[in-house]
């Protein structure tokens, strides 16, 4: 059996040879992760990224401290895995990451000059462009949630100038996908509706005022998750102050869990 030495590193390159070390101890020798895949491994990271996520959208740094950590287990866990077929190794991932980094920040690391942040968005996307990619949306994974996909979609475009030009403009755009929207879903209209168009037009909507946030310095994904939390708060609240009284909510009316509602309001 392998033994750890129960002594904490204390610089930043003992305490990832540290883990290194254990990682490798624990895939020579522990049932569980000697059985582990990359593909077994998969939904696993996505459970610890939205944990950190979590913990960042409450301000809770030691949550982030640890979240952090499980994420950084995976990371080497993946590299682990793919050094026993001679695929890569965490060395290739580090060297890898750095050549890039360099590659793309000739601001720094060359004789590029840039005057803001945008002009370093633009150079990163047009050196992506030379580096290969056929396409400057090529680096949006299919699989991000549409509202995260969309943000991420206007703001590489944005990094090769395809944008407004200001925020009254992309308001204007806001209201008139509202009006085509609203001719597509009347809802005092007695005719048949068009679901896919409505569909298209409710997108097209979202779309906009996804592009409208970004202009305001807004991140939609952030605000969302904001609201749903805040809903949440005080939907419990209702919950339970329905509870203390004996009652069930589909026996109430809706004035009476609006007591409820509008004083969770005042918490």
């Amino acid at each position: 059996m392998a033994i750890i030495a129960p002594v904490t590193a204390h610089n930043s390159s003992a305490a990832f040879e540290r883990l290194l070390t254990i990682m490798n101890d624990l895939r020579e020798n522990c049932p569980w992760d000697k059985k582990q895949t990359m593909e077994s491994l998969r939904h696993l990271t996505i459970e610890e990224t939205y944990e950190l996520s979590d913990a960042i959208l409450d301000g809770d740094m030691d949550e982030i401290r640890k979240e952090l950590g499980d994420i950084m287990l995976h990371l080497v866990f993946y590299a682990r895995i793919a050094s026993e077929t001679n695929q890569f190794t965490v060395t290739d991932v580090l060297n890898g990451i750095c050549d890039k980094l360099i590659n793309r920040h000739p601001h720094i690391y060359s004789n590029v000059d840039v005057n803001d942040e945008e002009d370093v968005k633009r150079n990163w996307e047009q050196i992506k462009l030379k580096e290969g990619n056929k396409s400057v949306l090529g680096g949006v994974p299919a699989s991000l949630p549409a509202l995260v996909k969309a943000a991420r979609i206007q703001e590489k475009v944005r990094g090769v100038g395809f944008d407004w030009e200001n925020k009254e403009q992309v308001w204007e755009k806001v209201e008139e996908e509202m009006q085509e929207f609203k001719a597509e879903y009347n809802t005092e209209s007695n005719e048949a509706i068009d679901r896919e168009k409505a569909e298209g037009e409710f997108g097209d909507l979202l779309f906009s005022l996804i592009n409208y946030a970004r202009f305001i310095n807004i991140n939609p994904e952030d605000a969302l998750e904001k609201t749903n939390r805040k809903f949440i708060k005080r939907f419990q609240h209702l919950e339970n102050r329905a509870r203390e009284q004996g009652k069930q909510l589909q026996d109430m009316t809706l004035a009476e869990m609006d007591v409820y509602w509008n004083e969770a309001k005042l918490l």
